[in-house]
């Protein structure tokens, strides 16, 4: 099925090359479409590795290796597959996956465990690994390839290509961050719902990544929804060559250790919301801001409560400012919330404040700001000091088309 670009895309920007990174593309035909659907990316000798995956309890092959390869945080190549997710495969994706963390580690001389492999697309499908070891042999042997490209090829129901770049000083030396992301539909935050990969050439430890990483998901990637659908085989990985030069990063305290923590966290929520600009269906982003909870955690929760309501999206996506829907969503979170200290706005205005609609409430300026393509809504529980933002899109029979249609 052939999809129109999302109204929501951004242009592809110019992304530069990363010391240390070389990728290439190939076709390895694991569905009937006439592209590449084979990424290979091979990273230099010493690369640091960290990652973050897939809470679904029913992942893939290749997610339940690579959380266990990322421990050792070492990363010499990246192998991604679209069309196929491998994921409900037992035995026979697992020795799919392992033939090709050998036949790659054998094109490089390096240990099998420093192979990180991802799958996307139908479940419950072998990924067949005669066209498996094609692919992986054609890659190898390909010319590189720019970044566009490598992010066209991953994708599966994306309407647009995906990827944004950023820079740090660190201790002196300038540092590069480019990321690459796919994602669309199946999109909920046990992690995030997506497959990502961030290129830097900052010297850091693996240790130190991880933690970086790990503290940028629960601000960007965590606080994302499309649909409510948590996949089988998202994967975010951080990959860090050091040809940069930097005095390498391994504690906070370290120099620059900041500005590589901020940069990291700035391409991770640049690359979030790409994937909600291209939701399934989507015509509207959706930022909801939500202030006065218990704590942070908690504001999280009831704000991905709101963005998960399919009334609230379908509210949205009508132009309708109805903010009982969101009354509804907040109480239903299950989080500390009161009746009558609650207060809702849309694009800057308060519709309703402590519980109570403004006498003087003016829906006009409000329903011209639900016209727009950027949607911002405002909750304050009035209870504390915890605050969140997540992002959401509307919904619209656009996803139903979509995924009525994806095995086809």
């Amino acid at each position: 099925m052939e999809l129109e670009p999302s109204p929501l895309a951004l242009p592809f920007p110019d992304l530069p090359q990363i010391a240390g990174v070389t990728p290439r593309i190939a076709r390895a035909g694991y569905k009937d479409w006439g592209r590449c659907d084979l990424t290979y990316v091979e990273l230099a000798e010493g690369t640091a590795v960290a990652g973050v995956f897939t809470q679904n309890v029913c992942c893939s092959t290749e997610v339940e290796l690579g959380r266990e390869q990322a421990k050792a945080g070492r990363a010499r190549a990246l192998i991604v597959n679209a069309g196929n997710s491998n994921a409900f495969t037992g035995y026979r994706g697992r020795k799919a996956v392992e033939q090709i963390m050998a036949q790659v580690a054998d094109h490089l001389g390096c240990p099998q465990g420093e192979v990180f492999v991802s799958s996307t697309g139908v479940i419950g499908v072998p990924l067949p690994r005669d066209k498996a070891r094609a692919g992986v042999e054609a890659a190898l042997t390909a010319e590189p390839c720019g970044w566009e490209d490598a992010a066209a090829t991953i994708g599966t129901t994306d309407t647009f290509t995906k990827g944004t770049m950023t820079q740090a000083v660190v201790g002196g030396k300038t540092v590069t961050l480019v990321g690459i992301i796919k994602g669309s539909g199946m999109i909920a935050p046990d992690m995030a719902t997506m497959l990502g990969y961030v290129f830097t050439d900052a010297a850091v430890e693996p240790a130190f990544l991880q933690k970086c990483l790990s503290a940028a998901n629960a601000k960007t990637f965590s606080c994302i929804t499309v649909d409510s659908d948590t996949s089988t085989s998202d994967t975010v990985l951080a990959f860090a060559t050091g040809a940069a030069n930097n005095q390498r990063i391994k504690r906070p305290s370290c120099p620059g250790a900041d500005a590589f923590t901020a940069a990291l966290e700035d391409i991770c929520r640049q690359l979030a919301h790409l994937v909600v600009r291209d939701g399934e269906g989507a015509q509207k982003f959706i930022a909801i801001s939500v202030t006065g909870a218990v704590s942070d955690e908690s504001a999280r929760k009831v704000g991905l409560a709101i963005a998960n309501s399919p009334l609230v999206k379908t509210a949205i996506a009508g132009e309708d400012a109805n903010w009982g829907r969101v009354v509804m969503a907040v109480g239903k979170a299950g989080e500390p919330a009161d009746r009558d200290r609650l207060s809702i706005g849309f694009g800057g205005i308060w519709a309703a404040r402590e519980g109570q609609p403004l006498a003087d409430y003016d829906e006009a300026p409000v329903a011209e700001h639900l016209k727009g393509r950027d949607i911002t809504m405002q909750v304050d529980l009035g209870l504390g000091e915890g605050r969140a933002t997540v992002w959401t899109c509307d919904l619209t029979h656009g996803y139903i088309s979509i995924n009525a249609d994806y095995r086809s």
